[in-house]
């Protein structure tokens, strides 16, 4: 058989596999052994767990739990109703205020999660319901909410770009200042698609005689500080010479269990338990895929697949835009159905040589991978975000919110074509902190 008869039976499998709801990490470490016992034999099942550990035998591993953590006691309390409170004072007036809120509140408590359906969880809990009963339509209040709970892989620190920098050894404080600027457009983008929609619908949430006070606004000013005082820490022992990645993930746990214990009181022995118990089973799952994953790429490499798909795309001699158009079409299929760690760590190894030898930067590409992957998460059949809305508001049907997160998704494609136009949108700050990569 053929690498490239191989490779067409590998992928079939996988698919299926994949497609049938077994669980990712198990799924693929079966699919490597038994391809491993196929074509080499028993003899191969000795570097299977020399090769399963390897791949966890990495310490920037580390920063996972930790970031996975942050995420938990954030997540945990009141901080998401807090914080959409505060920006909706400040914002009512704009039309489509309190959806520019919500979209606002994402943005920020994506920096402190990582975490798209945490964040989308969070948030959505008070602002769908508010959105809802001052007459927001349900296309514009669920569909923004599942949007804006993208932003949380894509706006540092984010467990997306750790993935990454794993997976094609890149500088994960690269990838994060990367994931900045980026991040910003596209939630700026959310809140521009969102202000003209709801100008062309003529609607108002609130009376024109409607209005803060000045001192209703800054006494809703404090519930922000502590978020920015956590975001402020991280990037600054990141930045400042002071951490390493792994180390400043810890500082963040640090801050945001003490911002849970100090400010929300969470100091009893339940909340905490809660924290340890969800960190302990996201890590486990991201880690579990991770490992077989390694595996997994070893199979392809062993199987020479991985080498003859380079080999033949490289032979193609097509245009690198248009190459780069067919791998995001491939990523966009693939996050129809397989979460965004699992795309990232089985592609990555296989598209890094790929899209180096046509001349793009790897840090660059992990900033388009990622918003790619941020349209799967609001896209049947996996679309984890649509479900988490569907669980706030069930008598939404799930049709609607797919439908009111369209424009968002067209919203990301344009920060793709925005991103692939001047890539230094992307570059800039990374290149401009850390000096650029010779």
């Amino acid at each position: 058989m053929t690498p490239i008869e191989t490779g067409g039976l590998v992928l079939v499998a996988t698919l299926l596999v994949l497609m049938s709801g077994a669980p990712v990490a198990f799924a693929l470490g079966t699919l490597s052994i038994v391809f491993l016992l196929i074509f080499q034999g028993l003899d191969s099942l000795r570097i299977v767990a020399d090769t399963l550990f390897g791949g966890l035998n990495d310490f920037t591993l580390v920063s996972i739990p930790m970031f996975v953590m942050m995420g938990a006691a954030i997540g945990s309390s009141r901080a998401g109703s807090d914080l959409y409170e505060a920006l909706d004072r400040w914002l009512y007036r704009l039309p489509g205020g309190l959806v520019i809120s919500n979209l606002g509140a994402c943005a920020l408590f994506a920096a402190l999660t990582g975490s798209s359906p945490a964040t989308c969880a969070a948030i959505g809990k008070m602002g769908i319901p508010e959105m809802r009963r001052r007459g927001y339509p349900d296309d514009i209040a669920t569909g923004s909410i599942a949007a804006g709970g993208t932003l949380g892989i894509l706006i540092p620190p984010s467990l997306t770009f750790i993935v990454y920098g794993i997976a094609t050894e890149s500088s994960i404080g690269r990838l994060f200042l990367a994931g900045v600027l980026p991040g910003l457009m596209l939630t700026g983008l959310f809140i521009l698609y969102t202000i003209l929609e709801i100008w062309r619908r003529g609607f108002r949430a609130h009376a024109a005689d409607f209005r803060y006070s000045w001192r209703e606004k800054f006494m809703a000013l404090p519930k922000v500080m502590p978020f920015l005082v956590v975001v402020g820490g991280v990037m600054f022992s990141l930045y400042g010479g002071v951490a390493t990645p792994s180390e400043a993930a810890g500082v963040g746990a640090m801050l945001c269990l003490l911002l849970a214990i100090l400010i929300y009181r969470m100091w009893d022995t339940k909340s905490i338990w809660h924290i340890l118990r969800d960190t302990t089973r996201e890590s486990v799952m991201i880690l579990m895929i991770i490992g077989t994953s390694v595996l997994f790429g070893y199979m392809l490499t062993s199987l020479y697949l991985t080498q003859t798909l380079a080999q033949t795309i490289a032979a193609m001699a097509v245009n690198k835009w248009l190459l780069m158009l067919l791998i995001n079409v491939f990523l966009l299929v693939c996050g129809f159905f397989i979460p965004p760690v699992a795309i990232i760590l089985m592609t990555a190894p296989i598209l890094l040589p790929i899209i180096t030898a046509a001349g793009f930067d790897p840090i660059w590409f992990g900033v388009i991978v990622t918003i790619n992957m941020e349209v799967g998460l609001i896209h049947p059949p996996v679309g984890l975000n649509l479900y988490v809305i569907n669980g706030i508001a069930p008598d939404v049907p799930l049709t609607r919110v797919l439908w009111g997160s369209v424009p968002y998704v067209l919203c990301m494609f344009l920060a793709m074509f925005i991103l692939c136009l001047f890539p230094g949108i992307a570059t800039w700050l990374p290149d401009h902190i850390m000096g650029a990569v010779k």
